[in-house]
């Protein structure tokens, strides 16, 4: 376990006028006509289509009440009427800066549910999957809060990184955004020859960078006063709300699920679960920063130990038949007329299956009746979780604050309203 570092001590200023601001509006009296403020939802600090309704006390907010659901698309209720396969490309659109992390929780949902097992090559494939969707969507966090706390610079070097990240998603899968790269059993395709690579060149420059963008902004005096002692999340009610991921962790509670219910063979890589402190929106920025060093030295493991070998599921009454095969075999081409117009056939039961995206435990609920098609199939979204909060998080904040509470929170709202 690892903790993360507070070296700066607490603005002074800025803390004693909200103390005393406050103390002032706790006796029962109203000094002024309350103000009821809408943000959202197309605010560019909300990261998405979120609505939140303020009401505040001159420059205090005393009631905070999100509204969600402008982006809802039914996602649960499609997946009733598909097959299973058919599901994938809808999964890249819940977290949309993590596609690769999606397809991989929800493959492990359905393999759960068929008794599969992939074998070590493409468990390593998708363990380099996730690591990469967890470094590109914290960079895409942090650098988005930085750039609505001022800090512009650090916004230009995270999407730079992100750019190279990108270039290693289109080499991999042919698709830079929204993937639909791992299939239920196994991957569409084996890595490229040059792909490891560029992904090792990738890792070289990156830590550096990822250095660079910390000496910018940990020990700025600018983001430590907008974010320290901001947005406090006790552990308790951490652990009362059920968050998950870096928002779960900041507040001190060791709790990750590759480690905690090993999957993808994680408990063979060495890795440490970073935890914050305080819980407060500048421990949250720092879980986020060390987390990616974690993913670059799981990444470097992957690379060292990465075996030979095959990387699907051999159940070619379940799986697609090599092509090879298909066209030149009777039995695998009926298979195959069988896989792509019916589906797999699941076994009647229910399982869940939770995995650590980056922003939390991204959980699959399936209730099968037999057959190609689930009978209800639930999201656990993280952010949807985590957005729960915001009620009890945000009053008593400044209204100032509201951006850095919703950036240190990394929500994704396409996840949220699914």
């Amino acid at each position: 376990m690892a903790f993360t570092t507070r070296e700066i001590e607490s603005p002074d200023p800025v803390t004693r006028v909200v103390a005393a601001d406050a103390a002032v509006h706790t006796d029962g009296s109203d000094i002024g006509e309350k103000m009821v403020l809408n943000m959202g939802p197309s605010h560019p600090a909300t990261h998405g289509v979120l609505r939140l309704v303020l009401e505040l006390d001159g420059e205090i907010i005393v009631n905070a009440t999100p509204d969600i659901g402008f982006l809802h698309r039914g996602d649960e209720k499609i997946a009733e009427a598909m097959q299973y396969n058919q599901f994938v490309p809808y999964t890249d659109r819940l977290d949309y800066l993590a596609p690769l992390a999606n397809n991989v929780a929800y493959a492990l949902a359905v393999e759960k549910l068929m008794g599969w097992e992939i074998p070590p090559r493409g468990k390593a494939i998708r363990v380099i999957c996730c690591e990469l969707a967890r470094i590109s969507a914290h960079l895409m966090g942090f650098g988005a809060m930085a750039l609505d706390l001022g800090a512009m610079t650090v916004f230009l070097y995270t999407f730079e990184e992100r750019e190279k990240i990108y270039d290693l998603c289109e080499l991999l899968t042919g698709a830079r955004f929204t993937t639909s790269y791992t299939r239920i059993g196994g991957q569409i395709r084996d890595l490229p020859p040059n792909f490891i690579p560029q992904l090792n060149s990738f890792l070289e420059t990156f830590t550096p960078r990822l250095d660079e963008c910390d000496r910018l902004l940990t020990r700025n005096r600018i983001f430590v006063d907008r974010t320290r002692d901001i947005g406090v999340i006790p552990r308790d009610r951490a652990i009362a709300y059920a968050l998950s991921g870096p928002n779960l962790r900041g507040s001190g509670v060791e709790h990750d699920l590759r480690r905690k219910h090993p999957y993808l063979d994680y408990d063979q890589y060495d890795f440490d679960v970073v935890v914050g402190t305080a819980g407060d929106c500048y421990d949250r920025y720092l879980v986020r920063i060390e987390e990616m060093r974690q993913s670059a030295k799981i990444l470097r493991q992957v690379v060292d130990k990465l075996p030979n070998g095959p990387i699907n599921v051999a159940d070619w009454k379940n799986m697609l038949p090599p092509k090879a095969r298909v066209m030149t075999k009777m039995e695998e081409l009926i298979h195959h007329f069988i896989v792509v117009t019916e589906g797999l056939k699941a076994p009647p039961g229910e399982i869940y299956f939770g995995a650590e995206n980056p922003k939390g435990e991204l959980g699959f609920y399936i209730n099968s009746r037999g057959g190609g098609v689930p009978h209800r199939l639930k999201i656990r979204a993280p952010s949807f979780v985590n957005l729960s909060i915001l009620p009890e998080l945000l009053p008593g904040c400044m209204m100032s604050d509201v951006v850095a509470v919703l950036g240190s929170l990394d929500f994704v709202m396409g996840e949220c309203d699914r």
